[in-house]
């Protein structure tokens, strides 16, 4: 099937009946397919990542405001979590929205961080796109079925919207008077896709390591490793 036929194909498994199909299809323009091909009939993605962005983040914070008692800042990590681009990546991933991608050659064998960047932005057009054509409750249903409904459980039940690093600090600091310290153990990849191990350690002795695309992210994971055994 060529892009069109993979997009009507999609629409049909959201069972999203548009009025104006242009507008979905727009949602899978990349920039760097327009630089390949620039006679193509639609513009690129960017408006609609643009508006998509906004109306999860209402959507989200309203069905937060209607379900939880939790306060604000605790309302807000909960939404920080849902919404985060490798949240938003992972579902367009899992939805089968890569293959419908008008991309440059190049951006297709981009690295994978790159890819996920790409697949977030999109799902965020995708967004975008509902809301224009077919109005406010039907984007709203579609962030229930697939961000709200898919992510929540799992964030709330491993506390994913939690500062590991915040939260670690202030164990430490209560248990043994100390502050921990964060190290880089190894950094290695190109400067696009690079990729960090962290240890986090305490009177120099090491309680957790982790991975990630970012010294943060790296730093983030070796904190949640150092809370599951400095607790235990």
């Amino acid at each position: 099937m060529n892009k069109f036929q993979l997009i009507k194909a999609l629409s049909e498994k959201f069972k999203l009946n548009f009025n104006n199909f242009d507008i979905f299809e727009n949602a899978f323009v990349h920039r760097s397919y327009l630089n390949e091909n620039q006679q193509f009939k639609l513009p690129n993605n960017e408006r609609l990542e643009f508006l998509g962005d906004a109306v999860l983040e209402l959507a989200v914070t309203k069905y937060l405001y209607e379900n939880f008692e939790s306060p604000e800042g605790e309302l807000t990590a909960i939404r920080s979590a849902l919404v985060r681009g490798k949240n938003l990546s992972e579902i367009s991933n899992k939805l089968g929205v890569f293959d419908c991608l008008y991309l440059s050659s190049g951006e297709k064998k981009g690295s994978e961080k790159a890819r996920g960047l790409i697949l977030a932005n999109c799902f965020e057009a995708i967004l975008g796109a509902i809301y224009l054509d077919l109005g406010m409750g039907s984007a709203e249903k579609f962030i229930r079925e697939h961000v709200i409904d898919q992510s929540i459980r799992k964030i709330l039940d491993e506390k994913l919207y939690v500062d590991a690093k915040s939260e670690l600090q202030e164990l430490i600091q209560e248990k043994a008077k100390v502050t921990p310290v964060y190290k880089t153990i190894s950094e290695s990849g190109p400067d696009h896709n690079k990729a960090f191990e962290s240890g986090v350690y305490v009177h120099e002795k090491m309680i957790g390591k982790g991975k990630g695309s970012s010294k943060n992210a790296a730093e983030q994971e070796a904190a949640r490793n150092g809370l599951e055994n400095y607790s235990s």
